[in-house]
């Protein structure tokens, strides 16, 4: 009990800072988002982007976000457990692959053979240069053909006891829904293409960063979680034995004044 206890203020604590860093974030990569798709949808014609090119899906590449360590009730499960659907059922008929981000998810897929890299150690200090290096990995296997799709697994943070399991698409980009209002007469220099073209990689790396993000906070807020139910049952188990041996020791007592009652008694008679 005092272990979980312990165990659970200390995930209070790193969920505190993890959970200002990822609200902060989501802002800047909505508006990032944002201004990419309002400008590629003033582009006439195909902007031309190798990110975006449409192949037919034969070869698929799930980047798996968990964690290093366990005790965070299904926090992990849940993740494998939706990967291994989309495997078995989504991609079914295509040769899919994984990248490993977390001990959880390497040790959970390298039986398969299928894992093409473990980047568990980004978490030891876990910056947007050391994700913007996964990105810029992803972004290459796509371009040479490695790759049809990437697909991106994670627990979005909503709060401390709740985490969703998300599936988001990071190539090819997806193209735009709905009607966005771009009928606003901007300059654009050096061209719509040019800046379009620096912004995409810019947007899949801070895309990526965020999920990082958000599967970092879900796991200090399940950990918070699970070790306070622990706590709480160990607290109640606790004072089962307390009652229980309380019991024992008072039934020992009420036996031995039974005996010494009784020896008295013999020797008086």
């Amino acid at each position: 009990m005092q272990i979980t206890s312990a165990m659970k203020m200390v995930s209070a604590a790193k969920l505190k800072k993890a959970q200002d860093a990822i609200t902060a974030m989501r802002p800047y990569s909505d508006k990032l988002t944002e201004l990419l798709q309002s400008l590629s949808a003033t582009l006439e014609g195909d902007s031309g982007s190798k990110f975006a090119e449409q192949r037919e899906v034969k070869k698929v590449l799930l980047v798996v976000i968990t964690s290093n360590r366990g005790l965070a009730g299904a926090f992990n499960s849940n993740i494998i457990k939706e990967v291994t659907n989309l495997s078995k059922e989504t991609y079914a008929n295509q040769e899919v692959s994984y990248l490993a981000i977390g001990k959880k998810a390497n040790d959970a897929f390298k039986k398969t053979n299928n894992v093409i890299a473990n980047k568990s150690d980004i978490y030891d200090d876990l910056t947007f240069d050391k994700v913007a290096d996964i990105a810029e990995l992803l972004m290459e296997k796509f371009v040479e053909g490695a790759y049809d799709r990437i697909e991106i697994v994670y627990n979005h943070f909503k709060n401390a006891a709740t985490q969703i399991v998300k599936t988001e698409q990071f190539l090819p980009i997806q193209p735009i829904e709905g009607d966005l209002n771009v009928n606003v007469d901007y300059i654009f220099e050096p061209s719509k293409v040019e800046i379009v073209e620096e912004l995409i990689p810019k947007s899949l790396k801070t895309q990526l960063y965020k999920s990082v993000r958000d599967s970092f906070a879900s796991e200090h807020g399940a950990r918070m979680t699970a070790m306070h139910k622990a706590t709480d049952n160990a607290t109640e188990l606790r004072d089962q034995l307390k009652l229980t041996y309380n019991k024992a020791r008072q039934a020992a007592i009420t036996n031995e004044i039974l005996e010494i009652v009784g020896g008295a008694e013999a020797l008086n008679n």
